[in-house]
């Protein structure tokens, strides 16, 4: 019997990859600069509005989800060091 081949995958087999930023600066009333691994871009703070210079975000398609503590955005960068995984990599997908 030859094999059946999904057309797309189960809901199980997506992964979404969130990283966690820098906040550099604000520019306007929802936009930041954000460093990820020493790649910086602007984006979306519309999700995290008290997000200020100087705090941790996780970022996901250029918007912001949430605020992270710096010890845990500082495992989570660690991780993806050791993983050979540039943090800023999702900007180049």
């Amino acid at each position: 019997m030859a094999s059946r081949r999904r057309s797309r995958p189960a809901s199980g087999d997506l992964v979404c990859l969130a990283i966690p930023a820098l906040v550099i600066e604000r520019s306007g009333s929802d936009q930041a600069l954000i460093d990820a691994g020493g790649v910086r871009k602007h984006i979306s703070l519309a999700l995290v509005p008290d997000a200020v210079p100087g705090d941790f975000v996780i970022v996901h398609v250029g918007y912001a989800l949430a605020k992270l503590d710096p010890e845990e955005a500082a495992r989570t960068l660690a991780l993806f060091d050791a993983a050979g995984t540039p943090a800023g990599a999702e900007r180049a997908a």
